[in-house]
C-alpha cells in the first residue's frame, strides 16, 4: 500500500478539503500531484502559494515557463515536465522551445537562453553561482527582481519535483502528448 494515496476532496485530511475544493473550481480537476499534496494541508498550501506568487512575478508568462521547465529539466522530474509542457503550450511558447528546454538544448532566443542557463544554475548550484552568472543573467535584460524571481520559482518546484519523486505521482490524463522520460532513466534503459 502507498503511504502517499491520490486523494479526493472527501477523501483528504480535513486541512486540505477547501483548498482541493478551491483547486477543482480553478482547474476543473484536481491534478495529481495536489492530490498528493493533499496528505499533508501545510504542504499542499504551501506549494499552491508559491505556484500562484510566481505567477504574479514580473517575468512574462513564457518566462516563466522556460524557468520552470529548466529547473525541473534538472530535477529530473517527468511529472511536472509532462505537466508544465502542456502550460507552456497553453502560454504560448514556441513548440521549438519547449522541445529545447526538455532535451536541454540552447534556446535560440537569446534572452531565453540566458534564463533558461540562469535557472539551471540556480538549481544545479544552490544558489552559490556566482557573481558572474548573475552579471551574465542581468546583462540579457533581467533585473535584480527577476533573480529573485528565478529563486521563487525553484523553491516552487523543489516542493513539487521532490514529492513526484518520493510519492511517484502517476501523470494525468491530460499529459499523455507530452510525457517525459527524464536523462538519468534514458542512460539507464539504453
Amino acid at each position: 500500500m502507498s503511504s502517499f494515496p491520490l486523494h479526493t476532496i472527501e477523501t483528504a485530511p480535513e486541512g486540505s478539503r477547501q483548498q482541493l475544493s478551491d483547486i477543482e473550481k480553478t482547474w476543473k480537476f484536481i491534478p495529481n500531484l495536489h492530490r498528493v499534496l493533499a496528505q499533508s494541508p501545510e504542504t499542499l498550501k504551501a506549494y499552491d502559494t508559491l505556484f500562484g506568487l510566481f505567477a504574479k512575478s514580473t517575468l512574462s508568462p513564457t518566462e516563466q515557463q522556460i524557468a520552470y521547465l529548466s529547473i525541473i529539466y534538472i530535477n529530473e522530474c517527468e511529472y511536472c515536465m509532462a505537466g508544465h509542457s502542456v502550460l507552456a503550450g497553453m502560454a504560448n511558447v514556441p513548440a521549438d522551445v519547449i522541445n529545447a528546454v526538455r532535451e536541454n538544448l540552447p534556446i535560440a532566443d537569446r534572452r531565453l537562453e540566458a534564463l533558461r542557463r540562469f535557472a539551471q544554475a540556480v538549481t544545479v548550484k544552490r544558489g552559490k553561482l556566482g557573481d558572474a552568472a548573475v552579471a551574465e543573467f542581468l546583462g540579457a535584460g533581467f533585473t535584480g527582481q527577476n533573480v529573485l524571481e528565478v529563486v521563487l520559482a525553484t523553491a516552487t518546484k523543489v516542493i513539487s519535483n521532490y514529492v513526484n519523486h518520493i510519492a511517484h505521482t502517476p501523470n494525468d490524463d491530460f499529459m499523455a502528448k507530452t510525457a517525459w522520460m527524464a536523462p538519468s532513466r534514458r542512460k539507464a534503459t539504453a
